[in-house]
């Protein structure tokens, strides 16, 4: 796979989702984050449309952020809501 993350975006995400710097196992920080990826997958495939192994990653990565997601909306509606928009999904 030939997409490559930068280290200064996922900095950047981390440090605007998460409490602190170091804080990457919260629920929104790794949304996010998996945001970023499927973004930057989606864009390579625009471009290679047959790169396969791509694709899979992708889906693999929409599914990680689907159940992610229905986990927060079970555990706290209202901060699930404002990651939503905040993100810019489901629109």
């Amino acid at each position: 796979m030939a997409v490559y993350y930068s280290k200064e975006k996922i900095a950047e995400i981390v440090k605007t989702y998460g409490k602190d710097d170091q804080d990457t196992g919260n629920v929104e920080v790794q949304v996010a984050l998996l945001t970023y990826q499927i973004d930057s997958l989606s864009s390579h495939l625009r471009k290679f449309k047959k790169d396969h192994s791509t694709r899979r990653a992708l889906l693999t990565k929409v599914g990680q952020r689907k159940s992610l997601l229905g986990y927060y909306a079970k555990k706290d509606i209202f901060k699930y809501r404002a990651l939503i928009d905040k993100l810019g999904l489901r629109k």
